[in-house]
């Protein structure tokens, strides 16, 4: 007997650009399709024509694109509107179903309950069907309802698994009467737990949670951001924290999923994003770096301060923090005699070198009873940042003095 083929799907709507819960689902279909040789479909659930977000659509393939998620199959629900009329009329001729000014709503059955077995837990859920009211299928307008959309989509494209956020549960026995009343067989649902903030609050569009495209433009690195979403209500064996995406491939499981919440914890995230910058080969950072901001490269020596860099940075928009100095900053009084000590100073040095810038700093430093935050603050603009030594011998003598002189002229 052949195995069935694993069939999922990702089924977002246009609304706006899809943020950390949505993704993290993406990404355990992904994978639990991957797992087993199957198929990623990504459907475009666009029949809500009034809530429509006008490039919503390619975000949304942006954001799975910078992860590296490939679908297989690729359907926008919007251009099968007859199909469902189609299905919406058979219901009503069979009498699961009834016209009303012009809309059609399905007639749930009140008698008894529906249930399922949820493969996130194994658990059995159930709601009296006498709780559930008749439901809208087919709106005014011709265009379906989600309810009507998601079922005809997910049994004309054999989906096996719907895997979705726990906020879905409360329409899934809707789902299934459908599919009775259609006489299908339904998918296995599994409903996994939704990602919390740390104030413990579901995140959502509505409260301002940010989307997968923000983080890039922080500067998170897209292999980081899949490794710590998919360890959101996923256990992998011997509590490894940095695995790739062929450790994902092999061990993900539905039955490995939490049941409890998962917590969203930026801190964590650039925590995991700086382990995996250091482990990046110097010339793929390169080019990370250059990608995220090209005007890097116009900066004199910019690649030699990129191991320099690498053992500090959490980000890649950090680079730029580090190796440029900062124009706007304000000094006081005894950072600016600071700074004219030192202009003094450096101009004499012989070897312009680490060492010696090293020593004739802290010995300016002391005889002021400078800070070495006045120092990074002086030669940088910053209160902090890499060796100040090393930066100096990389950015030459001749810089670091115009940079002074542009600081006393201020």
């Amino acid at each position: 007997m052949v195995a069935q083929e694993i069939r999922v799907r990702f089924a977002p709507s246009p609304t706006g650009i899809p943020h950390v819960g949505s993704i993290r689902t993406v990404l355990f279909n992904y994978f639990f399709a991957k797992r087993s040789g199957g198929k990623f479909i990504l459907r475009i659930e666009d029949t809500d024509r009034a809530r429509k977000i006008e490039g919503a659509v390619e975000a949304i393939q942006e954001s799975l694109k910078w992860l590296g998620i490939e679908w297989d199959e690729y359907f926008v629900q919007s251009e099968r509107v007859s199909e469902y009329k189609k299905y919406a009329d058979q219901l009503v001729l069979r009498g699961f179903a009834r016209e009303e000014a012009g809309a059609i709503r399905f007639t749930v059955p009140k008698e008894g309950s529906t249930s399922w077995i949820d493969a996130v837990g194994n658990k059995k859920i159930e709601f009296k069907n006498s709780e559930i009211e008749d439901f809208i299928i087919l709106k005014s307008d011709g265009f379906p309802t989600y309810h009507l959309a998601n079922v005809i989509d997910d049994h004309l494209m054999n989906i096996t698994h719907v895997i979705r956020g726990d906020d879905w549960i409360p329409s899934t026995p809707k789902h299934l009467m459908l599919y009775k009343a259609f006489a299908w067989v339904p998918p296995i649902f599994a409903h996994v737990p939704n990602v919390l903030g740390t104030d413990h609050k579901k995140l959502s569009k509505r409260r301002g949670a940010k989307s997968v495209l923000d983080f890039r433009k922080e500067g998170f690195l897209p292999e980081a951001f899949l490794n710590y979403l998919m360890l959101l209500g996923f256990s992998p064996k011997d509590d490894r924290e940095i695995l790739s995406r062929e450790d994902f491939e092999r061990e993900f499981e539905l039955s490995k999923i939490n049941t409890a919440p998962a917590i969203f914890d930026e801190k964590k995230l650039l925590w995991m994003n700086g382990e995996y910058i250091r482990k990046t080969q110097k010339s793929k950072l390169k080019s990370q770096i250059l990608e995220f901001d090209p005007t890097i490269s116009s900066i004199p020596n910019y690649e030699q301060y990129i191991p320099l860099a690498q053992t500090r940075m959490k980000t890649l928009s950090e680079f730029s923090e580090f190796v440029t100095n900062n124009k706007e900053v304000s000094l006081t009084e005894e950072q600016k005699m600071l700074t004219q000590k030192l202009k003094e100073k450096y101009p004499q040095l012989k070897p312009w070198d680490a060492t010696n810038i090293s020593q004739a700093t802290i010995a300016v430093r002391d005889e002021i009873g400078a800070s070495t935050k006045d120092v990074y603050t002086v030669l940088t603009g910053r209160p902090a940042g890499l060796p100040f030594e090393q930066k100096l011998e990389l950015q030459g003598q001749g810089g670091t003095v115009d940079w002074l002189e542009f600081l006393l002229s201020k």
